[in-house]
Parts: structure tokens; sequence; C-alpha cells
């Protein structure tokens, strides 16, 4: 499985074209991708502007803020950070299966993942 953050949804919709390879890639080879629906709102600003990010957003599973919101501010506590959008998508990524996470915050998503013990490799975007 690979999770995308904000930065990753923002790549995406500015045409990066490594990332959409990699995204194609991962689809024909069934590998599942998700995005939390907090990064998706961090993200999203709606309009025929944002044509590439709705049709990437055809390739992913969102995943709930509401299952997230409580753990997720509480490993900001652990952490001593406050972006619960990167605490959300450190949780996603700490789940069983995940191998990749995509993100243009690399270093405040290795410092989540570390103090989860999650083995997802932190790719920058």
């Amino acid at each position: 499985m690979i999770v995308l953050d904000t930065g990753a949804l923002v790549a995406l919709d500015r045409n990066d074209r490594t990332l959409w390879a990699r995204i194609r890639r991962a689809t024909a080879a069934g590998i599942p991708i998700v995005v939390p629906l907090a990064a998706l709102a961090q993200a999203w600003r709606g309009g025929p502007r944002q044509a590439r990010l709705a049709q990437a957003l055809r390739y992913m599973q969102p995943r709930s803020f509401d299952e997230l919101s409580r753990k997720s501010g509480e490993l900001c506590g652990r952490a001593g950070t406050d972006d619960v959008v990167d605490a959300s998508v450190a949780l996603v990524a700490a789940g069983p299966g995940v191998t990749h996470v995509y993100t243009s915050d690399h270093d405040d998503l290795r410092h989540l993942l570390g103090i989860l013990k999650a083995t997802a490799q932190v790719i920058r975007c």
C-alpha cells in the first residue's frame, strides 16, 4: 500500500510526471493508494483548475479523519509537533502493508513514523 500526503497531492495536481508514473505503476500492479481525507482537505480548492487532482483521486482510497482524529492529536503530543494532518498521514502509513509514503514533509514524516516504529519508506516529492 502507498500513502500520499498533501504535498504529494499538490505534486500530482501540478503534473509531476515522476509521481504520476509511480501512481500508474502502482495502480497497474494492484497496489492500493490511500489518502487521508485531512490531507485532501489541505490540497483541495475545487474548480476546473484542479482537474488533474480530481483525476488522480479516482486511483485512491480515502481514509476518514474521523477514525484518526484523536490518535492524530495524541501522536502530535508524543512527537512534540502540532500538524495533525501529518500525524494522520503517519498513522495511516504505520498500518499493515504500507510500503511507501510520498510526501513533501520528508523530515516531519520520518520523525512521526520513527515514533510509531513504522517501516514504510518515506519518499520526497
